[in-house]
C-alpha cells in the first residue's frame, strides 16, 4: 500500500508543483493583461481539478464514483481548450464557445442513467453512440485553436515564440493518441500532463508577447524623442533668422516682432516639450505668430484660414512645420504665394488640410535625408507623418505637382474625449 502511494505521489508530484508555481507567477505578473490572467489562473483550477479526477477511478473504486469522475473529466477538458481559445482571440461573445461545452456536458450526464454516452458495469468502461462527442468538441476547438495560433504566429511575422501555442497544440494531439492507445489505464493520463505542461507554456507564450510590445512601445517612444529633438531646434533657428533678417531692413518691425515672439516664447515654450497630445487650438497659435512673422519678411505671401473644427488634440509641433515648409520650400518664389489652411470634420475624423501655390515636389519619404531637386529635405514631413500615425492612429498624405502646388491631408481619428 505505501509502494502504491509512493507511485502516485511521484507521478502526480511534478504537475503540482508546476501549477503551483504557474499560480505564483501569473498572480504576481502585474504586466499580464487582467483578462488573460484571470482565464490562465481559471485553466490551472480546471486542470488541477482534472489531475485529481485521474486518480479518483482506480479499478477498484465504485461505479458511480467512476462515472461522476468520467462525466467531469469529458466536460472539464474542452472547456480547458475553449479557455484557452479565448486567451488568443478575445471574441467579444464569448458565450458562443460555451453552447457545445454544454451540450457536450449534458450528453455525458446521461451516464447517470442510461448508456447512451458511456456505461462501467462491475469495473468495465464502455462507451455509448455518443461516447465520442468529448473528443469532437475538443478536436473541434483543438483545430480552431490551432488555426488561431498559425494567425497569430503569421501575424507577428513568424517570430519564434509563435511556435509555443502551435506546439502545444500537437502535443495534445498525441497526448490524445496516446490515451486512446492505452485506453483502459486509470492513472495519470497523457492529456492532462500536457494541460499542466500548455499551461506553464502559454504563459510564457503570454509574457512573451508582452515583452514584444513593450520593446516595441519604447522603440516608438525612442523615435518620438528624436523627432522632437529634431523639429524643437529647427523651429527656433528659423524664427530667429527671420527676425534677424528684419533687424537690417526694418529695425523697428524686428523689436516688435521680438517682443510678440518673447511673449509667444513665455506662454507657449511647454508646448515644445509636449510628448502628448495638445489642444489644436494652441497648436494654430504657434503656427499663426510664426506665420505672422514670416509675412514681415515675405509680404507677397497670403495665408488663409477656414477653421470649422478645433475640437481635438494633436501632436505638438504638427502644424507649424508644415506651413513653414511650405512657405520657405514653395510659396515664397511666388509674386503671389498663397496658403490655404483648412480644418473639417469628415467621416469621424478630425481633417486638417495645408495646400499652397509653390513649386511642388516629389516626397521620398524612404530616403527623408536626401533633398530633392528643389532643395528640399523631407526629414520635417518624415516626423510629422510619423507622429500622427504612431500617436493619433492618423494619417498622413502629400499630393504635390510640380510648378503647381503641394497639398498636404492629415486625419485624426475622433477619439471618445473629443
Amino acid at each position: 500500500m505505501a509502494k502504491e502511494a509512493q507511485d502516485i505521489i511521484l507521478k502526480i508530484w511534478p504537475c503540482v508543483v508546476q501549477l503551483f508555481g504557474l499560480t505564483f507567477a501569473v498572480s504576481l505578473d502585474s504586466y499580464l493583461d487582467v483578462k488573460k490572467r484571470r482565464r490562465l489562473l481559471t485553466i490551472v483550477v480546471l486542470v488541477f481539478i482534472i489531475l485529481v479526477l485521474d486518480f479518483a477511478q482506480p479499478d477498484d473504486a465504485p461505479d458511480i464514483v467512476r462515472i461522476i469522475a468520467s462525466i467531469l473529466g469529458y466536460t472539464l477538458r474542452p472547456s480547458v481548450l475553449a479557455i484557452f481559445i479565448l486567451i488568443v482571440d478575445d471574441f467579444k461573445a464569448p458565450w458562443i464557445y460555451w453552447i457545445p461545452i454544454a451540450v457536450n456536458a449534458a450528453i455525458y450526464s446521461t451516464a447517470l442513467f442510461t448508456d447512451l454516452a458511456f456505461t462501467i458495469k462491475d469495473g468495465a468502461f464502455r462507451r455509448g453512440p455518443f461516447g465520442f462527442s468529448a473528443f469532437v468538441v475538443g478536436f473541434s476547438y483543438l483545430a480552431y485553436l490551432t488555426f488561431l495560433t498559425v494567425r497569430e504566429h503569421i501575424r507577428m511575422k513568424g517570430s519564434l515564440e509563435g511556435i509555443i501555442p502551435i506546439a502545444c497544440s500537437v502535443f495534445i494531439v498525441l497526448a490524445v493518441v496516446a490515451d486512446l492507445y492505452w485506453n483502459g489505464t486509470y492513472n495519470l493520463s497523457f492529456l492532462t500532463v500536457t494541460m499542466v505542461t500548455s499551461c506553464v507554456f502559454y504563459y510564457i507564450w503570454l509574457h512573451l508577447q508582452f515583452v514584444r510590445k513593450h520593446e516595441r512601445a519604447l522603440m516608438a517612444e525612442q523615435r518620438i524623442r528624436i523627432m522632437i529633438s529634431q523639429i524643437q531646434p529647427h523651429f527656433l533657428y528659423n524664427t530667429l533668422s527671420t527676425i534677424q533678417a528684419l533687424c537690417l531692413t526694418n529695425p523697428e518691425k524686428a523689436a516688435d516682432i521680438t517682443q510678440q515672439f518673447g511673449v509667444y516664447l513665455r506662454q507657449n515654450i511647454d508646448s515644445l516639450d509636449q510628448e502628448d497630445l495638445i489642444p489644436f487650438d494652441k497648436e494654430m497659435e504657434h503656427t499663426r505668430i510664426y506665420a505672422e512673422i514670416e509675412q514681415v519678411r515675405f509680404p507677397s505671401i497670403r495665408i488663409n484660414y477656414e477653421i470649422l473644427d478645433s475640437s481635438f488634440r494633436l501632436p505638438a509641433l504638427t502644424l507649424q512645420p508644415m506651413v513653414e515648409n511650405a512657405i520657405r520650400h514653395g510659396v515664397r518664389i511666388r509674386k503671389e504665394g498663397i496658403i490655404d489652411i483648412r480644418t473639417y470634420y469628415e467621416d469621424h475624423c478630425h481633417v486638417i488640410e495645408i495646400e499652397d501655390n509653390g513649386k511642388g515636389f516629389v516626397p521620398d519619404f524612404d530616403t527623408p535625408d536626401r533633398e530633392d531637386e528643389n532643395g528640399r529635405s523631407h526629414i520635417g514631413l518624415r516626423n510629422v507623418k510619423e507622429r500622427i500615425e504612431t500617436l493619433c492612429g492618423g494619417t498622413f498624405e502629400v499630393n504635390s505637382v510640380l510648378d503647381v502646388g503641394t497639398k498636404i491631408t492629415m486625419r485624426i481619428p475622433e477619439k471618445e474625449e473629443d
